[in-house]
């Protein structure tokens, strides 16, 4: 049975607390410390990115199912995520959308009614393991 956790955070430090809480839940051996760094990453520039670009957090989602982290972000702006071309080196930002896609085994991008949702599954451990 999946565990969850729902409520909506208010800022990206809300959400690495909540998916951290979820993760201390999790039954199996404890998670190396680098693939919990990289779920609260990528739970940070998810939330990050809706509250930047998306004109705010409308839902927020997390789920432990099997060997497996769930993360589900809905904003309200239907624009998709997308890599800004940087200009110059020292243009700050731009590093957080292709993070999420490295990291994560699989996003998913979903309009919604007023927005979109943004999901990733990542892996609780590390590839090969």
């Amino acid at each position: 049975m999946p565990v969850t956790h729902e409520q909506r955070p208010g800022t990206a430090a809300a959400a690495r607390e909540r998916v951290r809480r979820l993760l201390d839940g999790h039954a199996g051996a404890p998670l190396p410390p680098h693939v919990v760094g990289d779920i609260l990453l990528v739970t940070s520039e998810l939330v990050t990115n809706a509250l930047r670009h998306g004109g705010g957090i409308a839902a927020f989602h997390a789920e432990l199912d099997g060997g497996t982290v769930r993360i589900r972000v809905t904003d309200r702006s239907p624009t998709p995520p997308s890599t800004a071309a940087r200009r110059r080196v020292t243009t700050p930002g731009g590093f957080g959308w292709p993070l999420v896609q490295r990291l994560s085994r699989s996003v998913t991008v979903t309009p919604d009614l007023g927005g979109k949702t943004v999901e990733v599954v990542l892996l609780l451990a590390p590839d090969g393991a």
